[in-house]
């Protein structure tokens, strides 16, 4: 019932903070103009995720303020890590500082990155979270040994940035936000964690109450102090996981991955064709799909059905043997590859004389 009641607040909070940082005389107001990355044609407002992390960091510090239980989970409960709640919250509310400032008049790309590295370090080095292996169906954990600390490192901070390369489309972020924090909830509450269940629920039901002001046509943004922070602590809470033993590093990937395989594969592209991979641009897979002419609408419920599908191969995947995780795998693996043809083929055609691009 407490819960319940926290995921409520946060919901509402969020909804009602959007809805004034809508308005044209909130001292917030901060537009993001169209540019060569933007599908948006007018300018919006782009402060959206200040609602998110406020709202967000009130009820669980409410929470571990009013209950017992709370405290517990909020200093790690009985893990033998070093009170991951403060210092989650702590390195998600400086990087949230730091991408409102950059939301506000820009900082320089080198001063963002270090400030997240130096963010994702003082975390791994302070409550031990690392990637220490990594469990292959039918071959068994394969151990990092002295590279955990820098694989893990290098994953959050990855995490962190492919959040905010997502967030580039009406819907999108915060729909990939309630469904991806919503499912490991669910698997952390299944593993009995209830630091990683709560915080992610919290998460989870927060982005749903700014998701109404998004869907399309959006009328707020989350703009980089909500991408930032949010892929922050996607990176931190799926590391927590697998250190735990919540649950191995294939399902949270699995429950990602429209966001994962989408940003990393374009990234690798783009720097296989010598491209700056820091310019804006929109060479993402759902980008194109807007612009081949699916629009927002069309390719954000194929988005979302694409989620929950990924939800549901996690699902699959937790119950399965290890031979079934394999077929799994590649089934998603080569999933994701059609689609990415499928792009491709639909362009190509899309450019012949006499075609049209009608979706």
């Amino acid at each position: 019932m407490a819960l319940f009641a926290f995921g409520s607040l946060v919901f509402f909070l969020t909804w009602w903070a959007t809805g004034r940082l809508c308005t044209p005389g909130s001292r917030l107001f901060l537009l993001d103009y169209p540019n060569a990355r933007s599908l948006h044609e007018v300018p919006t407002p782009r402060t959206g995720g200040l609602a998110i992390v406020a709202s967000v960091t009130f009820v669980v510090v409410l929470a571990a303020l009013c209950e017992v239980p709370a405290k517990e989970w909020w200093l790690g409960g009985g893990s033998t890590l070093s009170t991951p709640g403060p210092w989650i919250q702590g390195m998600t509310l400086l990087l949230a500082l730091v991408s409102f400032w950059d939301d506000r008049g820009g900082l320089p790309v080198t001063l963002r990155l270090g400030i997240q590295l130096v963010a994702v370090v003082a975390l791994v080095s302070v409550t031990g979270m690392t990637l220490s292996s990594i469990d292959l169906p039918s071959v068994g954990a394969v151990r990092l040994g002295i590279a955990a600390v820098p694989v893990t490192v290098l994953f959050v901070l990855w995490m962190t940035n492919l959040y905010n390369f997502m967030d580039g489309m009406d819907g999108f972020a915060g729909g990939m936000t309630v469904i991806g924090f919503g499912a490991i909830a669910y698997f952390a509450w299944k593993g009995q964690h209830a630091f990683i269940f709560t915080l992610s629920l919290v998460i989870s039901m927060g982005a749903a109450g700014f998701l109404l002001y998004n869907l399309p046509p959006a009328r707020i943004f989350m703009g980089d102090v909500g991408s930032i922070p949010l892929g922050f602590l996607s990176g931190a809470l799926i590391v927590l996981g697998v250190h735990d033993g919540v649950f191995d590093i294939w399902i949270p990937l699995l429950v990602f991955s429209p966001f994962v395989l989408d940003a990393t594969v374009t990234v690798l592209r783009r720097v296989f064709r010598g491209e700056r991979i820091w310019e804006a641009h929109r060479t993402h897979y759902y980008q194109r799909l807007v612009l081949y002419g699916w629009g927002h609408r069309k390719t954000l419920g194929v988005e979302y059905a694409l989620m929950v599908l990924c939800v549901v191969a996690a699902l699959l995947y937790q119950s399965m043997t290890d031979t079934g995780r394999v077929a799994l795998l590649a089934i998603w693996l080569l999933g994701f590859a059609g689609l990415a043809v499928g792009v491709g083929l639909m362009e190509r055609r899309a450019m012949r004389p006499g075609c049209t691009n009608e979706g």
